[in-house]
């Protein structure tokens, strides 16, 4: 019997390649020349076409990265979830809204496909590299998953236009070409549509703010509320905002230290390094409010809010020109100063975030205007927590407008590695002596100023604030030196 059995066996091998070559036909599914056959039986055929089936209708999860937003920044911290499990996104659409010692960032989507799975909670760290989301996508990636989309103006200008990996911006192909055609990056225009995306309005508006022209009304329509003649007379009252009570527990909490104030942490540590000189000045701002007060209208007419600061800030910038030790760096062990050929002014700024300072960028080419375009911009960027790091990053020189809020005096502490700061005073109505010898009614305002000693004297600093002084007391003098 075993001798039988032996040779059936045989029989078996001898007849296997036939048997295979006509039992056997290529699986569709795998290319490259693969000679991987199965055999069409009823019940395995029907089996492989229900997993085909099946994998199709389920989709491949993916985890979707938290990809290199740069800077050096390692852990950001989750401050917003725009999804929840079970929606569906498409690309580019916002996911959550991330927060660095930087700046805070907002993270969209590459994929269309359904959130299955949140990462991190509300106020949750999460490390570069690490998955934020699960997303089932409809169809099967080929290849590796590809990193998330970062939508920032925080880019290097060492990049070209929109080419820039992970930093996706919202905007149609007739917007894009438009930005091409007048060598505008996308990344530097803030978007007012849905989401961010960038209208054609936005590019035109950014080329005003460049140019210092006035776009006609039909180019960009901007709505203006019809007023009536009850309107005019009988001013509308906003209803009082109302005041959140603290609430007392009794029990002491301990919260660590979100990334804003480990940024402050960094940056005052090495301040307490610098040596710091201190100068107090008395500035009579009549003839500047007076003429505020005429350009105000005027600047309102052209979409402009006009305040002090832009007059603060360019003539900070004219005294610059005059002392540009004030608008240096220096090395981390004081060997070398450099000069910096662009005012950057940065203007301290209280934002729901924290303190933030925010420059506007060459303002020794820039007009009053000009300048109050560019704070505008800013102050609506912080006030929505969404100041990129290209505009927090680069400052030369520093103001701080502590009056906005109340106080008189102060001692501003320096950003390093700037060597300068000016905290401006609120603006009060006290009495003093004109020239001849008259009591009468003045707008004070107190400046106080802190330099670092390594490099810059007192006598020096005297002289700059000094200057400063005459350009705020006689502002029609700036005229002479505005280019």
């Amino acid at each position: 019997m075993a001798a039988v059995g032996a040779v059936r066996s045989l029989r078996v091998l001898r007849l296997l390649p036939q048997y295979a070559s006509r039992c056997f036909k290529p699986c569709p599914r795998l290319q490259g020349g693969h000679a991987v056959r199965h055999r069409p039986s009823p019940f395995t055929s029907q089996q492989w076409r229900d997993f085909r089936s099946s994998c199709v209708a389920s989709g491949q999860v993916l985890q979707f990265k938290l990809s290199d937003i740069g800077e050096g920044i390692m852990e950001v911290t989750v401050k917003e979830w725009y999804v929840k499990v079970g929606d569906k996104v498409s690309q580019f659409d916002s996911i959550c809204e991330v927060q660095s010692d930087k700046a805070s960032v907002t993270i969209t989507s590459r994929y269309d496909g359904v959130i299955r799975k949140l990462h991190h909670d509300v106020d949750a760290i999460a490390l570069v590299g690490s998955p934020l989301v699960d997303i089932e996508t409809d169809r099967e990636q080929d290849g590796a998953p590809e990193e998330d989309v970062v939508e920032t103006p925080a880019v290097s200008h060492e990049h070209t236009h929109q080419e820039i990996k992970g930093h996706k911006t919202q905007a149609t192909p007739a917007v894009r070409r438009l930005a091409m055609e007048n060598n505008i990056k996308l990344s530097e225009v803030v978007g007012t549509g849905k989401d961010g995306r960038i209208l054609k309005e936005d590019i035109l508006n950014f080329l005003a703010k460049q140019t210092g022209a006035i776009l006609p009304y039909d180019e960009v329509k901007q709505p203006v509320p019809a007023v009536t003649p009850a309107a005019e007379k009988k001013p509308v009252l906003s209803p009082p905002r109302a005041v959140q009570r603290p609430v007392f527990t009794g029990k002491d909490r301990t919260e660590p230290l979100n990334g804003f104030q480990k940024a402050m942490v960094k940056a005052m540590t090495a301040a307490l390094k610098i040596p710091h000189l201190g100068l107090c000045e008395e500035v009579d701002l009549t003839q500047l409010v007076r003429l505020r007060s005429e350009l105000k209208a005027l600047a309102e007419s052209r979409g402009v809010k006009l305040s002090y600061m832009p007059f603060f800030i360019k003539a900070a910038s004219l005294g610059l020109l005059q002392f540009p030790v004030l608008n240096a760096s220096v090395d981390e062990g004081c060997q070398n100063v450099t000069y910096k050929a662009s005012h950057n002014i940065g203007l301290a700024m209280d934002t729901p975030q924290g303190l933030l300072v925010p420059s506007v960028k060459g303002v020794q080419d820039l007009s009053v205007f000009d300048v109050a375009v560019e704070l505008n911009r800013l102050q609506a960027l912080g006030s929505a927590g969404q100041l990129g790091t290209a505009d927090l990053t680069g400052g030369t020189f520093t103001l701080s407008n502590i009056g906005s809020i109340g106080g008189t005096y102060a001692k501003p502490v320096i950003l390093p590695p700037e060597v300068a700061i000016g905290a401006l005073g609120k603006i009060q109505v006290l009495p003093r002596f004109n020239s001849r010898g008259d009591v009468v009614k003045a707008h004070i305002m107190s400046i106080s100023w802190s330099a670092d000693h390594r490099v810059i004297d007192g006598a020096t600093m005297c002289r700059f604030s000094n200057l400063c002084r005459s350009y705020l007391e006689n502002p029609a003098s700036m005229v002479l030196d505005l280019k």
